[in-house]
């Protein structure tokens, strides 16, 4: 799949009762993301709401299915270039808050 698919067709969107939860905003364009993550020793569960625009939405969905079945320690080491592996580009300085709200919620989340 690629980002426009997982646009069309986002895996894993949705609330999760208990679970951690972190909402963000790219104050530059609005776009706004709650990230859900539902961890016992690793994670069980995740998904994302957004208002945001494709590239952001693509993100969250390619992140959340990457993220099943991590351990905290292996959460807290994803950073912007394991994004971008996962987008399989890297965005324009424009674009970049946008491909990597995901990853500031998660890592709003890992810092709890």
């Amino acid at each position: 799949m690629n980002v426009y698919d997982h646009f069309k067709q986002p895996h894993n969107v949705g609330t999760l009762k208990k679970a951690l939860k972190a909402t963000v905003k790219n104050s530059l364009c609005g776009d706004e993301l709650t990230l859900y993550l539902k961890i016992n020793k690793k994670v069980e569960d995740a998904k994302f709401t957004a208002n945001a625009c494709m590239l952001c939405q693509a993100s969250a969905s390619l992140l959340t299915d990457y993220v099943k079945s991590l351990s905290v320690g292996k959460l807290k080491k994803i950073d912007d270039k394991t994004i971008f592996k996962l987008l399989g580009f890297v965005p324009t300085p424009s674009r970049t808050g946008c491909a990597l709200l995901s990853l500031k919620a998660l890592k709003k989340i890992t810092q709890t």
